[in-house]
């Protein structure tokens, strides 16, 4: 028995021999960081990020999650219209720097009316007109109790212009459309009650809606999305700017194409971090629809399902990009999705566990 663990014991002794040797050998090279080493000056902290990856690019979703997005300065100016039901307002705020014009209905009564900010889509900046977008909705809203703000976004009616906007993928659309709630929560309307969010977007606005919606998480409570771009900007580039936008080549030049940079094209797109949203989410899109695919709709839906978020999708059959013979189901639907939401008389869980 002793001979058999006597070569047990001579290996024992050699790792230990080696270990202790390893070991002086470390603590002489070893030299402590400089918040614990007395003998080191003591630097500033550096940041809790500091392991992480590089800032992200200014142009991605992700640099708008970090930016302090401001609105301010909402201001009522002439009344545009006076209805049985609202009156209609000119009004400015400001995003950043920048002064963005838009209409507002308010409702008559008391109050307080939930928001909703109504995203249009696209319209050339070249004979788009103040409030010119979602005109049936602005007008159907505020008859069913919302105080409806809609942004005109930057470069458009009398707004600031923003020389980059096109070339930064109009990702400013989406900063002007947060700063929307920001400036009508600082205003203090007492008519108002801008702690009940919703936020509607047509096309290239439902674009604008998703990524509000995981840049900031917790601003709106509800969402509808009426024929909306892709999720995935590859598409809406390739179907639109890389074709017919003059703008295409130089955003090519900048940013690289979708194949050659994947990562750039990810971070613009808010498919790739549905991980983010909070808010429920209702679509509604035709297969008549001549500019939008349907197919894009039931991507983003099957993406949201899979990041296992609230969403719903309704096909029309037979209708176009706006809606035509189904309007008045598309609008019924979009009235009850958001009451339930935004009125405190029910439950959310109301309207996602009916049959």
């Amino acid at each position: 028995m002793a001979t058999e663990r006597r070569p047990i014991h001579i290996v024992s002794v050699a790792a230990v021999a080696l270990l202790v040797i390893g070991v002086v050998l470390f603590l002489k090279n070893f030299q402590l960081p400089a918040s614990q080493n007395p003998d080191s000056p003591s630097p500033e902290l550096e940041p809790a990020v500091s392991h992480l990856e590089a800032p992200p690019s200014p142009v991605s979703l992700p640099a708008l999650f970090q930016k302090e997005i401001t609105g301010t300065d909402f201001t009522l100016g002439p009344v545009l219209a006076t209805t049985d039901a609202y009156t209609r307002y000119y009004v400015t705020y400001r995003s950043g720097e920048l002064k963005i014009s838009g209409i507002f209905n308010l409702p008559r009564g008391d109050g307080p009316f939930p928001l909703l900010v109504l995203n249009h889509g696209h319209i050339d900046t070249a004979v788009y007109t103040n409030g010119r977008g979602l005109k049936r909705e602005q007008d159907y809203l505020a008859r069913r109790g919302y105080a409806v703000v809609h942004p005109d976004y930057r470069n458009h009616a009398d707004s600031d212009d923003d020389p980059n906007a096109e070339t930064n993928l109009r990702l400013g659309y989406t900063e002007d459309a947060i700063a929307a709630v920001f400036a009508v929560r600082a205003a203090k309307l007492p008519a108002v009650d801008a702690t009940r969010v919703g936020m509607l977007g047509h096309s290239m606005g439902g674009g604008v809606t998703l990524n509000v919606l995981v840049t900031r998480p917790d601003l709106v409570q509800a969402a509808v999305l009426f024929a909306p771009v892709s999720s995935d900007a590859r598409d809406s580039f390739e179907r639109w700017m890389a074709r017919q936008s003059p703008t295409g080549p130089e955003v090519l030049k900048r940013y690289g194409s979708p194949t050659t940079s994947p990562e750039f094209w990810d971070n613009i797109s808010p498919m790739t971090f549905f991980d983010r949203v909070n808010t429920p989410i209702q679509i509604h899109h035709g297969t008549a629809d001549a500019d939008v695919p349907l197919e894009w709709s039931e991507q983003t839906l099957a993406r949201l399902k899979a990041a296992g978020k609230t969403a719903e999708l309704y096909v029309y059959e037979g209708e176009p990009h706006e809606f035509i013979n189904a309007w008045p189901t598309v609008m019924a639907r979009t009235v009850a999705f958001f009451d339930t939401l935004l009125k405190p008389k029910k439950s959310p869980r109301d309207w996602f566990s009916r049959e």
